[in-house]
């Protein structure tokens, strides 16, 4: 014979189930995350149009590096402005989309759905060391991606070259 189902002990109703308890008296005091820190997270402090200025580049670069993927511009558009390890990477993602897709990368494919930067926020984690995060909007969809720039020196002079690339 089959055990008896035993039902469920009652649990009383609280205020705040199945939601966020929430404080919402009146804050008398101000908020504790200082004016100058509130664009961004650094480690080093950084004057705004500095970071302005590398939160433009940062926008443009990461335009390009979505559209060589996508296969609508060649990988070389970014050679000079990334290390070998991450080049390497854009060339074997824009291979691999090109492939399901069924055409060659970098030569004036347009997409379907443009990608567009929309967002860009930068932390100087050194005073020549940038780490990015940014938000690629295709169509209604978003996708997050992140980056570190480091300022280096050559033959040229200097530039900002990308050391480290993740796509979410």
């Amino acid at each position: 014979m089959p055990d008896a189902v035993v039902p469920f002990p009652t649990v009383p109703v609280v205020e705040v189930q199945g939601t966020l308890a929430l404080d919402l008296t009146p804050r008398r005091e101000p908020p504790t995350v200082t004016p100058s820190a509130a664009p961004g997270a650094d480690v080093v402090p950084i004057d705004l149009r500095r970071r302005r200025q590398m939160e433009a580049w940062t926008a443009r670069f990461a335009q390009a590096a979505v559209e060589i993927v996508g296969g609508d511009r060649p990988v070389s558009q970014l050679l000079r402005w990334t290390s070998e390890p991450v080049y390497d990477e854009l060339r074997r993602r824009a291979t691999v989309v090109g492939a399901a897709g069924g055409y060659v990368p970098g030569q004036g494919r347009v997409q379907p759905v443009r990608p567009r930067v929309a967002g860009v926020r930068t932390s100087f984690v050194a005073t020549w060391t940038v780490e990015a995060a940014v938000r690629v909007r295709y169509g209604e969809r978003s996708r997050a991606v992140a980056a570190r720039f480091e300022r280096l020196s050559d033959r040229r002079g200097e530039r900002w070259v990308c050391t480290a690339l993740e796509w979410a």
